[in-house]
């Protein structure tokens, strides 16, 4: 939802960064190869305890995802394997992500919240399969309620919160779990009725 409602206005506010980025010649990919290996840092810090550490260096790490477009376009250097690269470590920071969360509660012992962290991962990584599918179709495949952005927000938050010492991490384990598969129902429901 917020890539649709909020992407503009965010990247209003990222121009002046993404001057600042080209006066000193860095290029889309070198930011968004940055922000990959920001979100591995952070999946390790996760699996070694440093929860609120872990999440900060995700987040910060996800908020150059949107830097590097707002870049790509204001060089003119918008390519399709940009877009490639882009699509496919978003992917792979967010399986960091989950990873280093699931890593953590094997440590501390916690079975069914590893299940369900795991099963959260993979309705995360159903969603922009849908989208993916609904494209080669020829029809939209975005909208639903946790897009890429809610779900690292929400994940960081919720996550990190607990790295302070408040207890918020199971139930938002939990929530996020539920939130994701109901998202990936919304996008298979919503591509199946435009397909047909």
């Amino acid at each position: 939802m917020l890539d649709i409602y909020a992407r503009k206005r965010v990247s209003k506010a990222v121009d002046p960064i993404a001057r600042v980025a080209r006066r000193i010649g860095l290029r889309p990919s070198a930011i968004t190869l940055l922000g990959f290996a920001l979100s591995v840092v952070g999946a390790v810090l996760l699996g070694a305890g440093e929860l609120a550490w872990g999440c900060g260096t995700i987040g910060f790490g996800a908020a150059l995802d949107v830097l590097d477009g707002v870049l790509a376009r204001m060089t003119g250097t918008e390519s399709k394997r940009g877009a490639l690269l882009d699509t496919f470590t978003d992917r792979l920071g967010e399986v960091a992500m989950w990873t280093g969360l699931v890593y953590y509660l094997s440590e501390r012992a916690e079975s069914l919240l590893t299940v369900v962290a795991v099963i959260g991962m993979a309705g995360a990584l159903l969603i922009p399969f849908l989208r993916a599918k609904a494209e080669s179709a020829d029809v939209s495949g975005t909208g639903g309620l946790m897009g890429r952005a809610e779900r690292i927000i929400v994940f960081c938050v919720g996550v990190g919160l607990e790295g302070f010492g408040l207890p918020t991490m199971e139930t938002t384990i939990w929530v996020l779990t539920a939130l994701v598969w109901f998202t990936a129902a919304q996008r298979f429901v919503r591509t199946w009725r435009q397909i047909g």
